[in-house]
């Protein structure tokens, strides 16, 4: 079989051929990339589950998160960023806002949130039900929740999606003007993000930026370049994962009418909500993957891998490896258990904003299907050309009123 995991593969469909394909004859297997260094694609569970808890051989921090090689100048910029330090730098650094991410803080957001959720889903009915449901419905409520605790004004929230897009799409002519757009946008954003800290510098208010200038490390108060990494990934990060979950979610229940009418019959019950949402999570794998550099000479299934080398740990694999979940490719929304790898695979990248996520998929969808009996598709859907972001750009849907 060709394997080819790169970006263009993405744009058309989720490869479950290929991962299947590799679990069972090459689960580590090397990836050639035009015009950069290969890397080793490794594709089942319970290795990407023991690679991502050992930091002291698979770093984030020598390379990146990416599977291609960053220059020097935007390496240094990543290594700013929480997603790209390794313990104990990391774990002191994660510190800062993980106070705004505590089960407790979530529980006292979880009221706002669907109260936010409804007032989309009632939006919606004011369309007729019909909607292309990126633009009109699942960007706002990860946009609006992420914004609101950083500190984002609610006028100035189109910027940050607009900002989001361009870096998270770089790879997507769609959202890329040109070859620098990108890197113009991280520019753009760390601007802006000067102008709210000299704000907060003069005004302190009860929000994670404000935090973030207060904040020290070892006695020493973060950089202003410190301060804008830490406030593009939680923006970004805030948004874009979990816009393009909510809409894995209902494009799963769109193509199930069957399990669409079983959750909607059954909003009152709590525990099936949550088990609904976990498998949403299981199926719609937001981060496709993850990079890391080798520290050292290591074996893994037999293949020697040298130091400085990439591997790439696919989720998209993982969560539906056949060892782990019986009947991966059937959408059980009481399927139990579910650990999933969709937030990483434990360690210290744990995603930090994973019950916040979880809070925000379930209040959007079960608002939506409180209103509406069923939905369909009007048009295909059109994935984000990307080797890293499993997204939907585009999905028009008519729901039912």
């Amino acid at each position: 079989m060709r394997i080819d995991l790169l970006e263009d593969t993405w744009e058309r469909e989720v490869p479950h051929d290929q991962f299947a394909y590799l679990r069972r004859e090459a689960p580590v297997f090397w990836h050639d990339v035009p015009d950069d260094a290969g890397f080793w694609a490794v594709t089942r569970y319970h290795d990407i589950r023991a690679i991502s808890r050992d930091h002291q051989t698979w770093s984030t921090e020598a390379g990146s998160t990416f599977i291609r090689t960053p220059s020097p100048q935007e390496l240094e910029i990543t290594r700013m960023m929480l997603l790209t330090m390794d313990p104990p730098k990391q774990t002191r650094y994660r510190k800062l806002v993980s106070a705004g991410f505590t089960p407790r803080m979530i529980g006292r957001l979880a009221e706002t949130i669907r109260e936010r959720a409804a007032r989309i889903a009632d939006t919606v009915a004011e369309k007729g039900g019909e909607v292309e449901f990126v633009s009109d419905v699942a960007q706002h409520l990860p946009l609006q929740t992420i914004c609101a605790m950083v500190g984002v004004p609610e006028a100035d929230q189109k910027m940050i999606f607009d900002w989001s897009n361009r870096m998270i799409g770089f790879q997507d002519p769609d959202f890329q003007t040109d070859s620098d757009d990108s890197n113009d946008a991280g520019a753009e954003m760390f601007a802006y993000c000067d102008g709210l800290v000299a704000e907060r510098r003069a005004d302190p208010r009860d929000d994670i930026l404000t935090v973030l200038v207060q904040a020290e490390i070892d006695g020493d108060r973060l950089t202003p370049d410190e301060i804008d990494a830490f406030f593009v990934l939680l923006t970004v990060a805030g948004n874009e994962t979990t816009r393009n979950l909510i809409s894995h979610a209902v494009l799963a229940l769109i193509e199930r009418p069957e399990v669409y009418r079983e959750l909607a019959g059954n909003l009152g019950d709590d525990d099936l909500w949550r088990s609904a949402t976990e498998e949403f999570l299981r199926w719609g794998s937001s981060i496709h993957n993850f990079r890391r550099t080798a520290l050292r000479d290591t074996e893994l299934h037999g293949q020697e891998i040298a130091e400085g080398e990439k591997i790439v740990t696919y989720y998209a694999s993982a969560n539906y490896d056949e060892a782990v979940f019986t009947d991966p490719h059937t959408l059980d929304i009481r399927r139990t258990p579910n650990e999933h790898l969709t937030f990483g695979g434990g360690g210290p990248h744990f995603c930090l904003g994973a019950g916040l996520a979880r809070t925000q998929i379930t209040a959007m969808v079960r608002e939506l299907l409180r209103r509406f009996p069923a939905a369909e598709l009007t048009a295909p859907p059109r994935r984000m050309r990307s080797d890293f972001i499993n997204g939907i750009k585009h999905m028009p849907v008519r729901f039912r009123l």
